[in-house]
């Protein structure tokens, strides 16, 4: 019987443990646990880290896991590679289910930049409005250019004020519209929107937002992972897992 171990939190994991539930596959859906009230799932849940590589291959053998899917966001790039490690430790077939990176279309306005530090270094310059589409993982990096005003949205509602002196907070959860973070763009006079290359299509409403107002974007590149057995679609993953079972493992 089929065993599979789905590392998530993004919109593509919860559409992939929909997919395994609804064909009768034994899933365990394990969260980070960064998120406070992750959305429910039609499968046992797990919340917390591992234990690193050994305490994920321990895992993965004591619950005799045949399958481990990494649908963790395209930035948790140790978490990817943690993962890559012990599925290899523990002899368990292992896929990422990830998003294609976003490319510039006609009208966008990027400068791309390597991680975090590079967008911060990037800001260097007068006072702007910066909408920081990043979550709440790296804001306090931002403190080093307290000139702009920020305009931050989170999931959920911080237990300490984010420490930028000159901010704006809004507390809210996907799935956002074009026109929606339009009018919020407009609304807070935003001058430049900074976010990192997540990909895919449930996070691209900024993107169109900020290419119809004509905005500048500051593109954070994503991290480099080791070279990986990927899908890009829920579906492609059943499919993999049907190969798999075919070939007896």
């Amino acid at each position: 019987m089929q065993h599979v171990l789905l590392l998530g939190g993004t919109t593509e994991a919860s559409a992939l443990a929909r997919l395994l539930a609804a064909h009768g596959i034994v899933t365990t859906f394990s969260y980070a646990g960064r998120t406070e009230y992750p959305r429910a799932q039609p499968v046992p849940v797990r919340v917390g880290g591992f234990g690193g590589v050994a305490g994920l291959a321990d895992y993965l053998r004591h619950h005799r896991v045949t399958h481990l899917v990494d649908a963790t966001h395209p930035f948790a790039a140790t978490m990817s590679g943690h993962a890559m490690e012990a599925a290899r430790l523990a002899g368990v077939p292992h896929v990422a289910l990830t998003r294609r990176a976003w490319q510039p279309a006609a009208g966008d306005r990027w400068t791309r930049v390597a991680g975090i530090d590079g967008a911060v270094a990037a800001l260097a310059g007068p006072a702007r409005r910066v909408m920081l589409a990043l979550g709440r993982m790296h804001v306090a990096a931002f403190a080093a250019q307290p000139q702009h005003h920020y305009l931050l949205r989170f999931v959920d509602a911080p237990d300490q004020p984010p420490g930028l002196p000159h901010h704006t907070l809004i507390v809210d959860r996907g799935p956002f519209t074009a026109e929606g973070d339009s009018a919020l763009m407009q609304a807070h006079a935003i001058d430049l929107v900074v976010c990192k290359n997540a990909g895919g299509n449930g996070a691209d409403a900024k993107l169109i937002a900020a290419r119809n107002l004509g905005l500048p974007v500051l593109m954070i590149d994503r991290p480099a992972v080791p070279r990986r057995t990927e899908c890009y679609r829920p579906e492609d993953v059943l499919v993999w897992l049907d190969h798999d079972a075919e070939r007896g493992v």
